[in-house]
């Protein structure tokens, strides 16, 4: 493999929300229902404690008739939901989410818990520090 050359330190925005994204909208347009498994012990998470498994997790149906108001932002995948005749505003962190796949066929994707979880806060600093024009002594 080459060595490139000049290659910023710049630090780039997690992958998981575009993957997911991604993945939804593939699911959708091959006529499938997408779900998504959901670590409900992670901090943010707020889903219907009644339906939480074994695990600490819950699946649900993210399809556009199963939900309302679905956003997939970069943060957050938020949606009203029905659970036993009661409306749910779901709020899942991209980085609470296990897995993205198609009912009909398991197809999908499996996140790993290791996997990026975004910048640090020194690596935010540094970064704002290099787009400033130098470091502490004017230089």
């Amino acid at each position: 493999m080459p060595k490139l050359k000049n290659v910023s330190k710049k630090t780039m925005t997690p992958t998981r929300p575009y993957v997911l994204r991604a993945f939804y909208d593939w699911i959708v347009d091959n006529h499938c229902t997408p779900h998504i498994v959901i670590n409900a012990k992670f901090p943010g998470a707020s889903v219907p404690e009644n339906y939480i498994d074994e695990e600490g997790q819950i699946v649900l149906n993210i399809s556009p008739i199963a939900v309302k108001g679905l956003e997939l932002g970069d943060k957050t995948i938020e949606f009203h939901a029905m659970f036993g005749g009661s409306s749910y505003h779901i709020i899942a962190p991209v980085f609470a989410i296990v897995a993205i796949y198609a009912k009909e066929n398991g197809r999908g994707m499996v996140f790993d818990d290791g996997e990026e979880v975004g910048p640090t806060p020194a690596e935010v600093e540094e970064d704002i520090s290099d787009e400033e024009g130098g470091d502490s002594d004017g230089g």
